[in-house]
């Protein structure tokens, strides 16, 4: 099992909860992002202790291959780990955006597209989010209420509270709300296109690019009634809150110890800690504690897990069926 050292990004928007939520201590502000676990190019998560610590996560995928990501994932991703953990504390509304899916991103850059999920770890009041549109509009209609600075009014927008989950297929425009503090599960992909920012200047004093012509053909336009998802919260048992080719992802909220049977999972298991802390034991005995705000990869020959609350505790786990 392993732990990652976190690779923190000071943005504009950003705020000052992830180091005192992680327990961290930094000289960085403003910090809008931790990227917990990332295979992204130049951003490749580096092993933070144990005899493998200073190791980048593709060097140790291409050392343990199957048995670190699973055979078919191996197989499928090779040496570049397939999910983007961040946590993620918006001071200020983000950009309003979309991403593109895996033909169009592949069409477009040659990288894989992005579906993701959000868990609201923890919302200031009157906190909020927009997923979706709130009615149907034409792709001139989207880039006309661009122009003239409506596009908020068309927008399904959700007040937060903890505990929520917004599944955020590729082709779904979406914005995270200022006084949110979220946990993103995501693919492996850095292909965003920002739509509207709300006439924002960047570090630079200018207005931050937009690409609003290319999102025009990356938008799905479908409308639903309700873009949250729904879950019966349990305790003491796995949860599972989104289920797509590119992650399966649960929610354990643990009052008392729980084994996870992982025999008929061919997949790594990466496991975020939201709330509490606890000690996690895998079936050859070795153990690692975790806290809030830490994320730990358990390498798919992991056969179970013991997860072992000091009072309470909880988990989201996340893998690639």
């Amino acid at each position: 099992m392993y732990k990652f050292q976190p690779i923190l990004k000071s943005l504009i928007w950003g705020g000052e909860k992830i180091a005192p939520y992680k327990q961290i201590k930094t000289e960085l502000h403003n910090i809008g992002e931790s990227w917990e676990l990332s295979g992204v190019k130049e951003n490749e998560s580096v092993v933070a202790e144990g005899p493998e610590a200073g190791t980048k996560l593709p060097d140790l995928i291409a050392r343990h291959g199957a048995a670190l990501l699973g055979a078919a994932n191996f197989e499928r991703f090779g040496t570049e780990f397939p999910l983007l953990i961040k946590f993620i504390d918006a001071r200020q509304d983000l950009s309003i955006q979309v991403h593109p899916n895996d033909e169009l991103a592949w069409e477009r850059h040659r990288s894989k597209g992005k579906t993701e999920m959000w868990y609201v770890v923890a919302a200031d009041k009157g906190a909020h989010l927009r997923s979706g549109f709130a009615k149907q509009v034409t792709p001139e209609e989207y880039e006309a209420s661009v122009a003239d600075n409506t596009i908020t009014d068309i927008l399904a927008d959700y007040k937060i509270q903890p505990g929520e989950v917004y599944f955020l297929p590729a082709g779904r425009v979406h914005a995270i709300g200022g006084g949110s503090f979220i946990a993103e599960i995501q693919q492996t992909s850095n292909i965003t296109y920002r739509i509207y920012d709300y006439g924002r200047l960047g570090a630079d004093g200018k207005p931050r690019e937009l690409h609003t012509e290319q999102a025009k053909g990356a938008i799905d336009y479908t409308v639903l009634p309700d873009y949250r998802t729904h879950y019966r919260h349990e305790y003491d048992q796995r949860v599972e809150l989104v289920s797509c080719p590119y992650f399966t992802t649960s929610l354990y909220d643990l009052t008392r110890p729980q084994e996870i049977d992982l025999t008929a999972l061919d997949s790594f298991v990466v496991v975020i800690c939201v709330e509490g802390c606890g000690t996690i034991t895998d079936d050859r005995g070795e153990k690692i504690p975790i806290h809030r705000g830490e994320t730990v990869l358990v390498p798919a020959s992991a056969r179970s897990l013991s997860v072992t609350p000091d009072s309470s505790m909880k988990l989201l786990t996340s893998w690639i069926a």
